[in-house]
């Protein structure tokens, strides 16, 4: 059993910033994929970054060129830095871990830009 806690989200301005962390705890088998997804009430979660074990990374298309995914494999821990955000932003944010064959998933995070 893997646990996911975030933390760093919060209200910013349009055109701030924010960097969300995503910290993993429990019985640690290899993760693999660690990443990000969001989503909005009445619609359906959407990815919006993931990065591979390696650092290999994969972005959305509406966030490429604002936000950066990292990770520190030694903590466990993934990072979303998020540039010139937009009210379109707003979201709960959750991170993931995949341990396979298993997904976990972290509780959310709020991410709320005003305009």
């Amino acid at each position: 059993q893997v646990q996911l806690v975030e933390s760093g989200g919060g209200l910013v301005q349009a055109g701030g910033s924010l960097r969300l962390s995503c910290v993993a705890s429990g019985s640690m088998f290899t993760i693999n994929d660690m990443g990000w997804h969001r989503q909005v009430p009445g619609k359906q979660r959407e990815l919006v970054a993931f990065i591979t074990r390696g650092g290999t990374t994969n972005y959305a298309d509406s966030v490429k060129g604002r936000f950066t995914i990292s990770r520190d494999n030694a903590k466990n821990t993934v990072y979303l830095q998020m540039n010139s955000l937009k009210p379109e932003d707003t979201a709960v944010y959750y991170c993931y871990a995949l341990v396979p064959p298993n997904i976990y998933w972290g509780q959310g995070t709020q991410v709320t830009v005003s305009s």
